[in-house]
């Protein structure tokens, strides 16, 4: 599939999703999300792909939101269509059992909050602006920002930013625990390929089932929560990394994971 709304890189490892409409600030509009899903596909299918670094062409916005030309058009039923169909892209991502990484080079308001809230962890350059301000537009979030966010910042959080609708500067995302790091824009995305390179050299499979622990995990009252993590405890102990993994540390040298 040839994108005309999105930039697509593999190197290193990393696979590079750069929006690329930087003329309307990289909105969101359901060819771009559709071309989302389609990279998403292409990353989980890509061996050589172990992280996902998402981020926003130029240097005012990571996404700006919805399109809102073609968001004005939406009826009840479309609407809902539009709403679960990028629900389910954005799950994808969350799920594809590859971390993901929002750089955040500017505005991420609605969609783009949303995209960012689904992905793993989030970095923040100091000009960026985060919110949720669909209620402006009569209108709640439909991508997920709704459960993320409280999920993510709990649900005083949520209200408030949800309910009045303002952006927040990234060093205030990074109080209320919405990103991770704030960097200056010339050094995001070293830092989120730092991250990524710190996380590359791990077992595969052992980060897979890492995230497996925490995203469901986290839905589960704890005692299940616990139970699924020994399952995936014991899911590791059958790896060939767990024996190459523990045999490198006893032998003092660097790990070779096949993710196997």
């Amino acid at each position: 599939m040839a994108y005309e709304n999105l930039l697509f890189e593999v190197k290193d490892q990393i696979a590079h999703i750069t929006f690329n409409r930087p003329k309307v600030l990289n909105a969101l509009n359901r060819q771009t999300v559709e071309e989302l899903g389609d990279a998403l596909n292409r990353a989980r299918e890509d061996a050589a792909v172990r992280v996902l670094i998402l981020t926003g062409a130029g240097e005012k916005s990571f996404v700006a939101g919805a399109d809102i030309n073609e968001l004005a058009q939406r009826t009840p039923i479309d609407g809902k269509d539009f709403s679960l169909f990028g629900q389910e892209i954005f799950h994808r991502l969350e799920t594809m059992g590859k971390p993901s990484i929002a750089a955040i080079n500017g505005f991420a308001l609605g969609g783009g909050c949303e995209l960012a809230l689904a992905c793993t962890m989030r970095i923040a350059s100091k000009n960026a602006r985060l919110g949720q301000p669909e209620v402006k537009l009569g209108i709640i979030p439909g991508y997920g920002g709704s459960q993320r966010m409280a999920r993510l910042c709990g649900k005083g959080i949520a209200h408030e930013l949800i309910l009045t609708g303002e952006m927040i500067s990234a060093d205030e995302a990074l109080r209320i625990g919405l990103v991770n790091h704030v960097v200056e824009q010339p050094e995001l995305m070293a830092a989120a390929e730092a991250i990524a390179k710190k996380i590359i050299v791990n077992a595969p499979l052992a980060v897979q089932f890492s995230m497996d622990a925490i995203e469901r995990g986290v839905e589960m009252p704890q005692e299940e929560g616990l139970f699924l993590e020994a399952a995936l405890f014991g899911l590791c102990c059958a790896t060939e990394d767990m024996r190459e993994g523990t045999r490198a540390f006893i032998e003092k040298r660097a790990a070779q994971f096949k993710g196997k």
